[in-house]
């Protein structure tokens, strides 16, 4: 299963989605992130955030929609990015209405990302192509 998660900057949502798309789909899922305009750097609270729960955000980097492959995604969900966000080729997509979280206090930063866990098992759970 080919999953895209696409946020404005590429720093915090749509970073912490792929990297739990790849902790709970493992080998069965290709799990991608991009930004609509890419910061071009991962947000440290996000990168510390994953590491409470032991994930290496660190190796990410923040990239654009044309760094990722050119191809029909099986899911595409877009967190915030609206009218930035350009079209991508899916199966399916969704808007997943998460607050950027960029600029909150560690523990609502912390219950973004637990959201956007819960999103992704969730997807993963009961995705039908």
């Amino acid at each position: 299963m080919k999953l895209l998660f696409v946020c404005v900057e590429n720093s915090n949502r749509s970073q912490m989605a792929e990297a739990f798309a790849r902790l709970h789909g493992r080998d069965r899922v290709e799990a991608y992130s991009a930004g609509s305009r890419p910061s071009g750097q991962v947000n440290p609270k996000a990168i510390e955030a994953m590491r409470e729960i032991g994930y290496d955000l660190g190796k990410h980097k923040s990239k654009s929609l044309e760094e990722i492959p050119q191809a029909e995604y099986d899911f595409v969900a877009t967190m915030g990015c609206g009218d930035e966000c350009p079209f991508i080729r899916a199966k399916k997509r969704e808007d997943w209405n998460i607050p950027d979280p960029k600029n909150l206090p560690a523990d609502e930063f912390r219950a973004v990302r637990d959201l956007i866990e819960k999103k992704v098992v969730a997807l993963l759970d009961n995705f039908q192509p």
